[in-house]
């Protein structure tokens, strides 16, 4: 118990700051942080249910004292400057669907464009994606389409640690038991069809210059990155589900061994750590509580789906 608590301590106190001076001032912290989830669109929609987000992901924050708002789809661009404006960060999931045409995509690229803007006002505004997320976030700064496709779908592997990894801002709370974990035995979980092999990134000057490789991760035959961070921004990204350990089933390719979970929990505490140090509020408590997710309940959808909960919108 005094190990993990030490280890809590440590993620809540260190965090390097931004090489370009983003950070704002450290006597400041927002504790009521309210994060951003993209909704999705549904595969096959139904009346009331055109759009979604996993109940997981939900959790995922709300385990590390976020609270969450759904960013909904189909917003117009001042819809969604407003919802910018009241909240403290935002979260790009991962979904079978088309990084560049869905409505999913158009969402986050304004997402993305807007928290550009607004951390080089100095405005700390993070953004983290998870799986098809990085490839959204990756598409967005290359302008093109560097995916292949890899035998990753539904597998548990190993992160290589690259150098980069130990001065990163992502991983600087985790302990070191757990990264040697996380780094030789298979407790990442990977349910993607495409990756940015290693030599696609290498290629593209736009992507080395912007974000540095954390962990790679292979398929057994190619090498690919599994986590990035922005070198100047609070933008994050892993192509692996860190969220699935603690909050979702019994699946076979999910690991639940105490350091898989514990993982979930390091990356939540980061993520919600950053949405911290951003202090955009709603205009007022009656605006606050319309946007929340509390407005909508979970729906147990059981084995039709792989995600035992999910939000449904219209």
């Amino acid at each position: 118990m005094k190990t993990l608590r030490r280890a809590v301590q440590t993620v809540l106190l260190k965090h390097p700051p931004l090489r370009c001076c983003l950070l704002n001032s450290s006597a400041k912290r927002n504790d009521r942080p309210i994060i951003g989830v993209m909704a999705q669109e549904a595969a096959f929609p139904k009346p009331n249910r055109t759009s979604y987000i996993y109940a997981n992901h939900v959790k995922f924050l709300e385990s590390a004292g976020a609270r969450v708002a759904p960013v909904k789809m189909n917003q117009t661009v001042e819809e969604y400057e407003r919802l910018f404006n009241c909240i403290n960060g935002v979260l790009f999931p991962g979904d079978p669907v088309c990084p560049i045409s869905s409505a999913y995509a158009r969402s986050a690229k304004i997402f993305y464009e807007l928290a550009i803007e607004a951390n080089r006002k100095h405005d700390y505004f993070p953004v983290y994606g998870i799986c098809l997320g990085l490839q959204i976030l990756c598409d967005l700064i290359s302008g093109k389409d560097l995916f292949t496709m890899t035998e990753t779908k539904g597998v548990l592997l190993p992160l290589n640690l690259t150098e980069d990894a130990k001065g990163s801002r992502m991983f600087s709370g985790f302990p070191d038991e757990l990264m040697k974990d996380l780094a030789s035995e298979p407790l990442s979980q990977h349910a993607h069809k495409w990756s940015l092999v290693l030599s696609s990134y290498n290629s593209n000057e736009k992507l080395k210059t912007f974000y540095k490789i954390l962990t790679t991760s292979t398929d057994g035959k190619v090498e690919f990155v599994s986590t990035l961070e922005a070198y100047d921004y609070p933008i994050y990204a892993t192509q692996w589900h860190p969220e699935k350990s603690a909050f979702d089933g019994t699946e076979p390719h999910i690991a639940h061994f105490p350091s898989a979970v514990m993982t979930t929990y390091y990356i939540a505490e980061f993520f919600v750590e950053e949405a911290r140090k951003n202090f955009h509020r709603f205009a007022s408590k009656e605006e606050e509580r319309k946007a929340l997710i509390y407005n909508y309940s979970p729906v147990y959808t059981g084995p039709a789906s792989g995600f035992k909960q999910l939000y449904y919108f219209f």
